[in-house]
Formats: C-alpha cells, sequence, structure tokens
C-alpha cells in the first residue's frame, strides 16, 4: 500500500526488492516435473529462501533451487523460507497474455487474508509469499517472470543495536530452527529479551526482521508485509513502532551483526480496516522495465543432453495430449537390430533414431548417397567405407544420444557357395554365431537386406527366439512390410505350429477365413513361397541384380516398418496380437495408435495401401514348427562336393539324426 503523511519532517521509506536466483538446478527439477504436471497449467506449490548474510553489494536474493517442488524439504541452514506458487503456462501466447493483475490481486488477498485472521502471527511464513510465472520452451531457452507482493510503506530514523546475538541464537535454539523470519524484542542499556509473541509488549514495540538486504541506508523487501501486519493490528494502540533490520554476516569465520539497522516506523491508521491494501511487487527485467526475466539455460548445458532433452519432449507432448495411454518406456528401451544398411536400412534407421545395431557387408558406392540418407560423397572415396560402421557413426553425428553400432560381416545364404578352406569356414562359422549373439541381444528384429535367400537364415534364427521380426521388401513400385508370426513357448503349447499336432492344425483350419488370425498362426516372409530360397542373383543383369525402386519408395516402407514395430509395442499382447486387415479400418483399433496389421503391401503406380493376412505354412523353410526345432540344437556347417559342383550346406541338425540341406546346384529342402 501506498502510505502519505503530513509531517514534513519524516521521510518516506523504501524498500530494496528482491532479486530473483533460480538455479540451473530448479530449471532441471521442472523439466522432470513435466513428466507429472504435463500440460497441466493448474498452480503449484513451491518453495525458496532468502539470506541475511551476503556481503555488501549483492541484491537481496530470493533463491529457488532443486529442492523447489518439496515442500518439506528442509531449509538451508540460516536461511529463511517463502512459500510460493508456480504457474507454468503452456504457449507463449498465454504467458504474454495472462491477467497478471488478477494474479497480484489474488496473492495479495491471499496473505490479506492471513494477516486478518491471525495466521500470520501464528505462522509468519505467510507473509512471505510470491508467484512464478513461466514459459519453458525446448531448446533451452527459459522465459520467467517473478511476483514477490509485500503492500506496505513506512518511515524511519536510525539507532544502534546491541547484545542481540546470544538472546537470537538462544530463541532460534528453542524453536528448533537456524533462522527466524520475524520476532519481537524488548530491550534496555544491560539486557536484551527477544520472543516470537507480543507478551513481551508493554508500552512500545520493537520488532526484528531477517533482512536479507545489506544495503546500509533501506531495509529489504521481506519487512512491507510485516508494517501492514503491525498497522492492521497495532495502529489503534501505537503510532509508530521500532524496526531492527537483522543482519546476520559471517566474514573469514568471524561472526558479526553489529551492520544491522534500528529506525523507528510511523503506522499509517488502518486498524483493523477490511480493505486490502493495493499490491505492489512484480519483479523488473534486466533492463528494468516490467517485462519477463528471460534464462537461456542452453549455455550451461551439455549439447547432447539438450538435444536428448528435445527428442524426449517431442515424445512426451504426443503422450500428454494427442495418445495419452501411449507408453514411451516399451519405445524408448527397445533394443531394435537392423540387418541391412542400405537404402531401407538407411530409411528405418534414420526413422527409428532409437536404441540400435546395424548389421552389413557392403562398402559405399558413388550411387548411394543419393538414395541413403545416412551416407554423403565422401564416404565413397577410397573405394567406400564399411556401410554398417559409417550408417552408426552418421546417427551419432545426428543424434549424440543414439546408442548405435555397426558389425561389417556376411551372412550366410543358401545358393552361394564359399571357398572350402579352413580359413573361409572359420569365419562362416563365427559369423554364423555373432549373427545368433546379435539376434538374442535384441528385442525386434528388421530384415532389409536386398536378396530374398539373405533373410532366411536371419528368420531361422529369430523365430527360434521367439523375436519379433519386422520385414521390409522393395519393388519398383511396390513395397511389402510385415511383422513374421510369432510362436508361442513351448509351455503354452496349445497354439504351437506343429503339424504333427492335430489340435494344431484344426487351428489352423479354423482360421482358414483370414479374420481374427492371432498372432502365433501369422505367416512370415518365406510361408508363400513355392521354391526354396537360392541364388537370385545368378544368371541376372545388372538392373535385376540391384534394387532398382522409386526414390521415396524405400523412405515410405521404412517409416511403415517403425510404425508397425511401435503399434506392435503398444499392443497389449504385442507380437501375439491379432491381425486387422482392410476390413477392420472402420471398427474400434484395438490400440491407442490404430490397427496392428500383418502386412501392409503398398503400389506406388496408384497410390494404394492394402493389409492382408496370411497364415503360418506348416512346411515353411524359414518358420515351420520342424526347422524352428532343429534351430534350437544349433547350427552345424558342413561342406561337400555334388554333381561336380560345389554345394554350401546349412545344416540344422538334432542328434545327427534329421537335417536340412540347402544345395547350391539343386536347391532342395529335406524335411524328415
Amino acid at each position: 500500500m501506498a502510505a502519505t503523511t503530513g509531517d514534513p519532517g519524516l521521510s518516506k521509506l523504501q524498500f530494496a526488492p528482491f532479486s530473483s536466483a533460480l538455479d540451473v538446478g530448479f530449471w532441471h527439477e521442472l523439466t522432470q516435473k513435466l513428466n507429472k504436471y504435463r500440460l497441466d497449467e493448474a498452480p503449484k506449490d513451491i518453495k525458496g529462501y532468502y539470506y541475511n548474510g551476503d556481503s555488501a553489494g549483492l541484491p537481496a536474493r530470493l533463491t529457488l533451487e532443486f529442492s523447489a517442488f518439496d515442500m518439506s524439504a528442509p531449509t538451508p541452514a540460516r536461511c529463511c523460507p517463502a512459500i510460493g506458487t508456480l504457474y507454468n503456462t503452456n504457449t507463449l501466447e498465454f504467458f504474454k497474455t495472462a491477467d497478471k493483475k488478477l494474479l497480484l490481486e489474488q496473492a495479495a488477498n491471499e496473505i490479506w487474508e492471513s494477516i486478518k485472521s491471525g495466521a500470520a502471527l501464528e505462522n509468519p511464513v505467510l507473509l512471505n509469499e510470491f508467484l512464478l510465472l513461466t514459459f519453458a520452451v525446448n531448446n533451452g531457452l527459459l522465459v520467467a517472470r517473478r511476483l514477490v507482493r509485500f503492500p506496505g510503506s513506512a518511515q524511519c530514523t536510525s539507532r544502534t543495536i546491541q547484545a542481540l546475538e546470544c538472546t537470537y541464537d538462544n530463541l532460534c535454539q528453542t524453536e528448533g530452527v537456524t533462522a527466524l523470519p520475524y520476532f519481537l524484542i524488548k530491550y534496555d542499556e544491560n539486557t536484551v529479551l527477544v520472543s516470537l509473541n507480543a507478551t513481551v509488549i508493554s508500552s512500545k514495540i520493537t520488532t526484528g526482521v531477517y533482512d536479507p538486504c545489506n544495503l546500509a541506508q533501506y531495509p529489504g523487501w521481506s519487512l512491507r508485509n510485516f508494517l501492514v501486519l503491525a498497522a492492521h493490528r497495532w495502529s489503534s494502540s501505537f503510532q509508530s513502532v521500532e524496526v531492527l533490520c537483522f543482519h546476520d554476516r559471517t566474514l573469514q569465520g568471524v561472526r558479526d551483526v553489529v551492520h544491522s539497522i534500528i529506525f523507528e516506523v510511523k503506522l499509517p491508521e488502518m486498524a483493523f480496516s477490511p480493505d486490502c491494501p493495493k499490491a505492489v511487487g512484480w519483479e523488473k527485467n534486466q533492463k528494468g522495465g516490467m517485462g519477463p526475466r528471460m534464462v537461456n539455460l542452453s549455455e550451461c548445458m551439455d549439447p547432447k543432453r539438450l538435444a536428448e532433452s528435445s527428442v524426449d519432449l517431442n515424445l512426451k507432448l504426443m503422450c500428454w495430449r494427442l495418445v495419452p495411454t501411449l507408453d514411451l518406456d516399451k519405445v524408448v528401451s527397445v533394443k531394435c537390430l537392423l540387418l541391412g544398411a542400405g537404402t531401407l536400412g538407411c530409411s528405418v534407421a534414420r526413422t527409428l533414431m532409437g536404441w540400435g545395431v546395424i548389421v552389413d557387408n557392403a562398402k559405399i558406392s558413388y550411387s548411394n548417397p543419393v538414395r541413403q540418407p545416412l551416407y554423403e560423397f565422401e564416404d565413397c572415396l577410397g573405394g567406400g567405407k564399411p556401410k554398417a560402421l559409417a550408417a552408426a557413426d552418421w546417427l551419432q553425428k545426428i543424434f549424440p544420444g543414439v546408442n548405435a553400432m555397426g558389425f561389417n560381416m556376411s551372412i550366410p545364404m543358401p545358393g552361394h557357395p564359399v571357398n572350402f578352406s579352413s580359413v573361409t569356414l572359420e569365419q562362416a562359422r563365427k559369423d554364423v554365431e555373432q549373427l545368433e549373439q546379435l539376434i538374442e541381444n535384441h528385442d525386434v528384429i528388421f530384415l532389409l537386406i536386398d536378396t530374398r535367400e539373405s533373410r532366411w537364415l536371419p528368420a531361422i534364427i529369430a523365430t527360434s527366439k521367439r523375436k519379433p521380426v519386422i520385414n521390409a521388401a522393395l519393388g519398383f513400385d511396390t513395397f511389402v512390410v510385415m511383422r513374421h508370426g510369432l510362436k508361442k513357448p513351448k509351455q503354452q503349447g496349445a497354439g504351437d505350429l506343429c503339424p504333427n499336432h492335430l489340435a494344431a492344425s484344426a487351428d489352423l483350419l479354423d482360421s482358414s477365413a483370414f479374420a481374427n488370425i492371432p498372432g502365433y498362426k501369422l505367416g512370415c516372409y518365406f510361408c508363400n513361397d513355392v521354391v526354396a530360397p537360392r541364388d537370385s542373383t545368378r544368371d541376372r543383369t545388372l538392373d535385376q541384380q540391384c534394387t532398382v525402386s522409386r526414390p521415396g519408395l524405400a523412405m515410405i516402407a521404412g517409416a511403415l516398418a517403425v510404425e508397425l514395430m511401435v503399434s506392435v509395442l503398444q499392443h497389449p499382447e504385442g507380437g501375439y496380437a491379432i491381425a486387422r486387415s482392410s476390413e477392420d479400418r472402420m471398427n474400434e483399433p484395438p490400440t491407442s495408435l490404430g490397427l496392428v496389421p500383418h502386412q501392409i503391401r503398398g503400389f506406388l503406380s496408384r497410390f494404394d495401401n492394402v493389409i492382408p493376412v496370411s497364415l503360418a505354412f506348416d512346411k515353411c523353410t524359414a518358420c515351420s514348427s520342424k526347422v524352428s526345432h532343429f534351430a534350437l540344437e544349433g547350427l552345424v556347417f558342413k561342406s561337400e562336393i555334388s554333381h561336380s559342383a560345389l554345394s554350401y550346406f546349412v545344416i540344422v541338425s538334432l542328434s545327427h539324426k534329421y537335417f536340412l540341406a540347402v544345395e547350391y546346384f539343386w536347391v532342395t529342402f529335406y524335411l524328415i
């Protein structure tokens, strides 16, 4: 409130305002709290503190740090608490247009009610309330505007103080605190008595204020509201009140309170007035004007952590408003193995940007950078860098938070002979062991390799280990993206796809209508084959050996492959989710992200997609129960001479009795 006096001999009392000191830890904790608050703009309780022992020249600071959101957190030693309210806005427009006058009046009324009710006498901390109005953007730039509201004004003279330190310390010890915001004093030349209640008052009031201001001629802002309380409670009995601005400074290990100031304040006549005084107190910005204060935290943050925070926030915004049931933990924590670092592999990796491992043995050629977004021209020089390693490096450059590793290795393929030297065979064995280990250590397997036969061995291993597989393949203007059926564990038995069990076969016939097919009955990439996988590049021209596709096709298929994986992860049954077809598009989706199809087949020539469903084939060369059964025993490699040609055998053995042979010259499968 503004006080007026008719006595020209008295000077108007002025107060040194608080300067907000918002620690970096406070902003970090606010970003963590946003996970809980989401887009809720309701006011939140926070807690700050101020200190009265700063060196001369420092402003009176109201500090908020990482513990501000814990209302039960202890106040730092020899500091006084201040209780506040946080209003965090979601948009810059709302931050600018927020009714600051109304917020100020509401806050002042709360303080005024505590003064009128006497609550402020019982708990003086209620006099030191503040508001914090904020808007934060995800690039590390934070905008804050703080309100401290303490209405009041007074007049003063100065006196000296003595013999206060011991009595103040004794009162703090009695109350179990290290600092008191306000206290009452009765003193004479020989003694000083300090109390929190009015029993020491006789014909004169002397009040002590824990003053954060270290100026010799002005008290701090915390005195304002106490003077309003004094005027409301005591102005009918006293015309003035003596004020001690208590400064408790420690320099070089020596405590000093003699620089405290004492003066007398004439109280305005407002005894038990029902009207709330006019409130002031919005903090000015760095230019001294009435505007927001800007805090750029990007300079004090690790750029990598800043990038991670920004990416994380984009996902959280999707969850907070658009898809509240989205389980981000399942998406963020999944480990993906990308087999292939070509056009499809780059598109999937660029979309995924998650936890990943990339496997490929090719090198970057001059035609790659224009189609494969993880490479550039310099990667082609000197014979070309290994694709998998270069792709992992580029993912790290795009987003340092990604955990990406590249492996340059070959995948043994049916129909592709190898040199039968001990070195070559040993390398092939190591490649398969490494492939098995990689598949074992990851949650989702992406098959993104060029040829059909190169997908065969990973498909067998993933099926035997019951790992979800996402497969993507390209034609010139067509593509297929699909998830492989996920076999049930043995202990579940009833639904296992084994042709030797009549119950399982009957179960398949019941699903022949291609409706409501559960995930464990879905086919894999090889289930519709009428021939076994073999060398698809043999006797082919260059254009037939290469994947010649319309340039945008890989990005479409890659994005759909990632989105299919996310939809599977969000379904309560995961890889066992019932496959939805085109006929289900008008029905209620099973997840917050929509349908979980088996396949997406795209036709760019007519800009159309279909989502068919196909059953698993009980004699499939990759996912049938017999092949999976053999694969559980491990892979054994042999070489033999057949029909005067080198034949490369991949043998999956069980007690050396059953075998699956893949010949190079006549590609034949024996399922015994």
